[in-house]
């Protein structure tokens, strides 16, 4: 397979596949960096015309207490760090956030509930609520909140939720490492729950977390054979926190990321690619590189669940000398 062109007049052609095997994609991330740069423009210049750029909100309204054992997250009840279990936001409060969000440029509002799977009940019933809330301001909505019923997702569904964001994480190799109260299985029957209800896929992984590149090749390969491709794919660096099982771990080399990115790009070419978690351990260049390798949506404002992220005025200010394209107003 031709991974150049001579000129840069030729795009490469976007072909879907569905048969990925993990050796090949290994080959992509391990390529010398120019060739992989250039690969991947190629293909991101094809399949979004213009460098126009998602911007995306999220907010926390359950935080702490999960259940679950996720090495990487201070919400764990299993860690020792101090982000503690507080009340559910209520409806309102968070209409209120999306509003903000919207009126600073966002254009998807993401909201996370620090659950191992949703129950019925009140607090899913006001779930519901604010999906329908969220849609009704003309934002895009997605949801994390860990695994779910058919019918949980066929209501969620109803009331006009976007995405359901559940994430891998890792490869099934690495990641009894990470994980041990749920199984990969798990998280796979819940994205094809999601799936079958109609709802698109949000689902990325971390890097950073001791793997090899074979496991990021494997995590990529299990993503880039689902049919269809998860509609957004969050990439996110490890942002090491005190008090969990991994905060000891060394900060990801940026260019990681940028290969990280490069080769979902190319591999699952009409997705988008979400620059997520660790961005801002990443300098101004390292997340413009991050851009041009096929980046096409970041998470914008104050913060990131539990992590800080660039404040707004910083991220218009990246993306203008980026001179990518935003819809600042969506009300033009």
């Amino acid at each position: 397979m031709t991974l150049l062109h001579s000129r840069p007049t030729q795009f490469q052609k976007i072909v879907l596949r569905h048969d990925w095997k993990v050796e090949e994609i290994k080959d992509l991330l391990e390529q010398p960096l120019m060739d992989l740069l250039w690969h991947a423009q190629c293909v991101h210049r094809e399949a979004n015309p213009g460098y126009k750029v998602q911007l995306a909100s999220l907010l926390s309204v359950k935080t702490g207490g999960c259940e679950e054992d996720c090495a990487y997250c201070p919400q764990s009840i299993h860690s020792s760090s101090d982000v503690t279990g507080q009340s559910d936001l209520s409806v309102e409060p968070v209409l209120n956030r999306a509003r903000a969000a919207k009126e600073a440029g966002a254009d998807r509002f993401c909201m996370g509930w620090a659950w191992r799977e949703i129950r019925d009940g009140a607090s899913f019933d006001a779930m519901l609520s604010m999906v329908r809330g969220v849609r009704d301001l003309g934002l895009e909505a997605c949801v994390t909140a860990g695994m779910l019923t058919d019918d949980q997702a066929k209501r969620l569904a109803q009331a006009g939720l976007t995405a359901y964001n559940h994430n891998l994480d890792t490869s099934p190799e690495h990641y009894d490492k990470i994980i041990s109260t749920r199984t990969y299985q798990e998280r796979l029957e819940t994205l094809q729950r999601v799936r079958s209800a109609g709802i698109t896929i949000c689902c990325g992984g971390i890097i950073g977390m001791g793997e090899s590149i074979t496991d990021r090749a494997s995590l990529l390969c299990i993503l880039a054979n689902m049919d269809p491709h998860p509609e957004s794919i969050p990439i996110n660096s490890l942002v090491a926190v005190e008090g969990t099982p991994l905060e000891n771990l060394s900060s990801v080399d940026p260019l990681e990321m940028v290969r990280m990115v490069a080769t979902t790009r190319i591999i699952m070419p009409n997705s988008r690619v979400r620059l997520s978690a660790g961005r801002e351990q990443l300098n101004r260049e390292a997340q413009i590189l991050c851009l041009q390798a096929g980046a096409d949506s970041i998470f914008y404002g104050e913060s990131l669940l539990t992590t800080s992220n660039p404040a707004v005025m910083a991220d218009r200010e990246l993306l203008a000398k980026a001179g990518v394209n935003v819809n600042w107003d969506l009300n033009d």
